[in-house]
């Protein structure tokens, strides 16, 4: 039986196309015992493959983080299968803002040593010890409260496009970066402040709140269900957002509108723009902000030395990429002496 995709994505994106089907974008992720990661795995990716679904999948003896798309006429039938695993019965799922058919174009489901990188030894403290979950009300609410301190738990490219007001963001790479950094910051006000951490869809203020706890901060709380739930909140409730800009999503969208609002500027011509591409010379494709302009211009490139590539031969690109690993330039995701404008 194949347990691995074995379309290319443009395949992929013409069988949608054929179906003409609504599939819905989704995310959900729990901590849990799993016994045996590569079995579940197994497992999910026979089941979801009969449901046509298509996302980015992590399993671990810890738990599991997805991010998902699949035809809305199979949500029940996919909640029906998430509900014969106890871990996972009546589990929340971040549904996004925005939907895009072509979100993703593979199914990947891959067994890790954790399910989010965030660095630490989970031996040393409880992870099961979290802050205390808010509402969007609620932390609507809190975020008045002056003994308050909003966290962004999020990196440097995410909080770019889109932020709460007055949030903390810290300028790192990864959020493993990011957990010394904040407790350097505010190791003074572990008694007397509120620390408020928010991220995408929750799963990273679940480890931080844990580790930020363990080192003797009082006042832990964390936005349930991060951004896309707060959002839904919102939108369901009538709400104020107090969230600007857009919510950078890993996936082909790159980003969910929040508000109108566009807090962020173009990586080459410095202009208003909040979009988000990878550029098209494949030995490169580093992520970073390029307006409509300038993606005409450069051709969709991030300096003038991958444009000149892109208009060689296919074949002629190949050679020159041959034996090269990108994955640096991939990584650095917006870090580049050939962007001017990188706020």
């Amino acid at each position: 039986m194949q347990l691995y995709n074995t379309l290319s994505a443009e395949e992929r994106a013409k069988l949608i196309d054929d179906a003409g089907l609504q599939r819905l974008t989704l995310s959900f992720y729990t901590y849990a015992h799993i016994q045996n990661p590569q079995q579940f795995r197994d497992e999910l990716y026979i089941r979801w493959d009969e449901l046509d679904v298509l996302g980015r999948i992590y399993v671990a003896k810890e738990g599991i983080n997805a991010q998902l798309s699949l035809p809305a006429a199979n949500m029940e039938a996919f909640k029906d299968f998430l509900d014969t695993y106890p871990f996972m019965k009546g589990i929340r799922l971040n549904v996004a803002v925005e939907h895009d058919n072509k979100s993703f174009l593979k199914l990947k489901i891959k067994v890790r040593d954790k399910i989010v990188a965030d660095g630490l030894n989970d031996n040393s403290f409880d992870p099961t010890d979290i802050g205390i979950h808010l509402k969007a009300k609620e932390f609507n609410s809190m975020m008045d409260d002056p003994d308050a301190i909003v966290i962004d738990m999020r990196n440097h490219y995410e909080s770019e496009i889109g932020h709460f007001a007055g949030a903390m963001t810290p300028d790192v790479d990864t959020f493993r970066d990011s957990l010394p950094i904040i407790h350097e910051q505010l190791k003074d006000y572990k008694d007397n402040k509120k620390l408020l951490m928010y991220c995408t869809g929750g799963i990273r203020c679940e480890k931080a709140s844990a580790y930020f706890k363990h080192q003797g901060f009082m006042n832990v709380y964390q936005l349930e269900g991060g951004i896309i739930e707060y959002t839904r909140q919102v939108k369901a409730e009538g709400l104020e957002s107090k969230f600007t800009g857009k919510n950078f999503v890993f996936d082909n969208r790159l980003g969910e509108r929040i508000t109108e609002d566009i807090i962020a500027h173009c990586h080459q011509c410095g202009k208003p723009c909040d979009t988000h591409t990878n550029c098209e010379n494949d030995g490169c494709h580093l992520l970073f902000i390029q307006c409509d302009e300038c993606a005409e211009k450069m051709k969709g490139c991030c300096c003038d030395a991958c444009k000149d590539i892109v208009s060689l031969p296919d074949e002629q690109q190949k050679v020159i990429r041959k034996g090269i690993r990108n994955g640096t330039m991939i990584f650095k995701k917006g870090r580049s002496k050939s962007l001017l404008f990188k706020d």
